[in-house]
Order: structure tokens, then sequence, then C-alpha cells
């Protein structure tokens, strides 16, 4: 999987009927021998594991979703909370859909180089590496087809704020209304030049989703 450390994963447990989620990440591994995660935090306390437990892990290995089965060997308490679960012996992996969207609700402008003079207001409702879905209050002018959209998103670990401006052609426009009977324009837009940065950034975001919240999933 090609992990490093700091990686973010799931940690699943198997105590109820239903699996119980929780996030933790990589401090390191000793090859065939087992791996040292941090014990996941809830309510401000470290959650209850204990020796022999059955665990799955989940975790984004940059292109597949992988996740494995294994045992916790040893619980390490206060003050570092740290958890030596085996190493897996086998790994599954499930590749994710490189158009997979996610639901979104972003502030955005719109800006061409034709006609349109100022950059126009919209806001982003899917979103995902190749395009997005804009609704707007205003019309984009006929003769722009290639048009610039800016957005920002927050970057991990520390959620710094990232400015993207991802230039894109419009695939197909639709005309709904409103709650005031008023006229709204949806854009469906394929990305045309995306940042390298910002591609992995919009990737991550996806996985994020996907973990979480699937329902978040277009």
């Amino acid at each position: 999987m090609h992990l490093q450390v700091g990686t973010r994963l799931q940690l699943i447990t198997h105590r109820r009927i239903k699996p119980v989620l929780h996030f933790s990440s990589l401090v390191g591994y000793v090859k065939d021998e087992y791996i040292i995660l941090k014990i996941p935090m809830e309510s401000g306390a470290p959650i209850g594991l204990a020796e022999g437990e059955r665990l799955t892990i989940r975790v984004f290995s940059g292109i597949k979703v992988c996740s494995f089965a294994c045992t916790v060997e040893r619980v390490f308490g206060r003050p570092l909370f740290y958890v030596h679960v085996s190493f897996p012996t086998s790994v599954q992996g499930t590749s994710l859909r490189t158009a997979m969207r996610v639901k979104v609700d972003l502030p955005a402008t719109l800006s061409g180089s034709g006609s349109h003079g100022k950059p126009l207001a919209c806001t982003i409702l899917n979103l995902s590496v190749s395009g997005a879905l804009v609704v707007s209050p205003n019309r984009l002018p006929a003769d722009e087809e290639q048009i610039t959209l800016q957005f920002a998103l927050q970057a991990p670990p520390d959620d710094q704020e990232v400015q993207i401006g991802a230039r894109a052609a419009i695939r197909n426009v639709n005309v709904t209304k409103a709650a005031d009977d008023t006229d709204l324009f949806t854009y469906g837009m394929q990305f045309t030049g995306l940042d390298p940065v910002h591609y992995t950034l919009l990737q991550n975001m996806t996985y994020e989703a996907l973990l979480e919240n699937r329902q978040k999933i277009v």
C-alpha cells in the first residue's frame, strides 16, 4: 500500500451488531510483525481497545481504498495513546472512479475571456477531479467556451485555505426557477486545466467523503 507515517485511516470495531467507525493515523510498522496506530479519540478521551480484539482498517493508498482485518496485540495508554495491531496477511482494494463527485455547497466565481467582463457569483453543487456542477442567477454570455472557476478548499492537516482557479469547458446548461420565480442557470463543467496539487486536494476530498459520509457521493 506504500503508506507514509501520519497517513489518516479508518479503524472499525466490531463489538456491536453494527460496526463502529473511528479515525486514526499511522505511527509506524515493523514489516510482517505489527502496525502502530494512534488510538482514536472520542469526546476527548481514547476509545477502549482490548488485546485480542478484532478490527478492520480502511485506508486510501492513493488510487484505491484498501481494507484489511487485524487484531489488537498491545495497548499503550497515557501519555502516548497508541496501539500495536497485527500485520495484515491479505489486503483488499477497491479502485475509485475518477469521476466520482462529492456534494458540496461552495461559494465560487466564474470568469471568462470573451464578452464577459467581471466575475459572476455562483455556487458549486458537486465537485470532482474532472469537473463540477455550478448554479448561478447569472447567465454566461453565449460566446464563452472556456471559463475559469475560482473557489477555495481547506487543505489538510491544518485546514489551511487554498485558492483554486480551474479552467473549464461548459458541457451543458439548464434553466430552473428559484423560490422567487427568478431564473437559475445550472452549468455542467469539465475541467481542462487543473494544477497537480489542486488535483490531489480534490482527490483527497473525494476520499474523505467516501469514508465519512457516503451520502455525499454523487
